[in-house]
């Protein structure tokens, strides 16, 4: 399967690659040159949106194999042809991973496993129920890796830049505010947002860093850690036209919460979590357990808020 080009450079596996992180990740795998396979459970889908995905990962070299993570034969025969296992699945398969841990341990052959996380440190948050149970289930996948003794690196990108800056980070709605903007806490609380195609490009960077070695690998670009108040005064004077600020404090936004169905409540409380209690920023970096991309990879040019904002005008 090694190619010249990608002579060398580890064998990479990308579970869930048709997905929002997933296929970011599988873009950077196939540019930077390793032999790429994504594992997929039907390869001529009716959905044309999904196929053209995947003609897009056929035309960038990538071999797609026909498999499930449920269907645990064909699932360790696509871990055997990787060195390295990233997983990109859906929340709803977040528990399941424990599969994919299984079919590692049996392959005996992956010298690195990537778990879905690519948001908040779960390990490292001021959760709510409602998100506590997204939080807790990517904890306990930490530590059921840690428990089986498997080489990893956990991936915090904080919030996804697609996710939340088309909205200036505000929940239940789809555009960016018109007239007012609801702002959780004081506003002044740091945040930090990571484009998507960077979160797949830093990713891929440290598949074979032996520094991100059973580490925490943290987003926190410089010029992408700010707050809600800076977020919302940047899209101000982009677009020419003073918004009206509402602020909701910590009991409001926790009543809100619990008033609330889903998926807004786990909305809520993500930006509770980062915006009251800053879980983003709120903490220093120790090498004991992480590292921080930026600096690891100075060479790589990360989309900027600055940059994202001009896209929308």
């Amino acid at each position: 399967m090694a190619s010249a080009a990608g002579e060398g450079k580890s064998r990479v596996l990308v579970i869930g690659g048709t997905g929002y992180i997933g296929r970011c990740v599988v873009a950077a795998s196939a540019r930077e040159g390793h032999p790429t396979v994504v594992l997929v459970r039907d390869a001529a889908p009716a959905d044309p949106a999904k196929a053209a995905v995947l003609q897009g990962f056929r035309d960038a070299g990538v071999i797609l194999v026909k498999g499930d993570i449920y269907d645990h034969e064909s699932l360790v025969a696509a871990i055997k042809s990787a060195d390295v296992v990233i997983s990109a699945v859906g929340y709803t398969q977040l528990p399941n991973q424990t599969l994919i841990i299984a079919a590692i341990k049996e392959a005996g052959t992956v010298k690195r496993f990537f778990p879905s996380e690519f948001g908040n440190d779960v390990d490292r948050v001021h959760a709510v129920e409602t998100t506590d149970s997204i939080f807790g289930v990517k904890a306990r996948i930490r530590r059921a890796i840690e428990a089986e003794g498997i080489p990893y690196t956990f991936v915090s990108s904080n919030f996804s830049a697609g996710y939340f800056l088309p909205t200036l980070a505000q929940t239940g709605v789809t555009g960016p505010p018109t007239d007012k903007v609801l702002i959780l806490g004081d506003g002044n609380v740091k945040g930090v947002f990571s484009a998507e195609e960077d979160v797949g490009t830093y990713t891929i960077k440290s598949i074979d860093d032996p520094r991100t070695l059973n580490k925490i690998l943290y987003l926190r670009p410089p010029s992408n850690t700010l707050s809600h108040n800076d977020l919302v005064s940047l899209w101000e004077k982009k677009h020419g036209k003073t918004l009206e600020r509402v602020y909701i404090p910590e009991n409001e936004v926790l009543k809100k919460i619990e008033e609330s169905a889903m998926p807004l409540n786990v909305a809520l409380a993500i930006g509770y979590s980062v915006w009251v209690k800053g879980d983003h920023t709120n903490f220093e970096i120790d090498q004991s357990f992480g590292v921080e991309a930026t600096e690891l990879y100075p060479d790589v040019h990360y989309i900027t808020v600055d940059e994202y904002l001009n896209r929308l005008l």
